[in-house]
């Protein structure tokens, strides 16, 4: 599959353990294009509706948040809110997608890797 990214989607609390998603380069970089209009560091005009985009948008903006960092709640939806007002949703998609890990108690919030 040359030229094709293949990603892999743990989902939380789902019989199927993994969804693939593929899509070239291209697409991925207009897919960005579409939903990050002032560019990747700037707000999300909408959040997508279809799982493969809500990943490509969720993996630009889990680039936003520092990888050596733990973080309440209140940090993570003062952030998501820069990105969108739909900040909980966010949030959710990225914990269900584990783009991001949640203490039990949901006191703190962590990215691995």
């Amino acid at each position: 599959m040359d030229g094709m990214l293949i990603l892999l989607i743990l989902m939380k609390g789902v019989n199927v353990l993994a969804e693939a998603f593929t899509f070239s380069v291209a697409e991925r970089e207009k897919i960005v294009k579409n939903y990050f209009k002032q560019g990747i560091n700037g707000p999300l005009d909408v959040f997508p509706s279809k799982d493969k985009r809500k990943y490509i948008v969720a993996s630009e903006i889990i680039k936003r948040f520092d990888r050596d960092k733990r973080y309440t709640e209140k940090e993570i939806n003062d952030l998501l809110r820069t990105i969108h007002p739909d900040f909980a949703t966010i949030r959710r998609f990225l914990i269900d997608y584990r783009f991001m890990n949640r203490s039990d108690d949901g006191r703190q919030y962590w990215i691995e890797g």
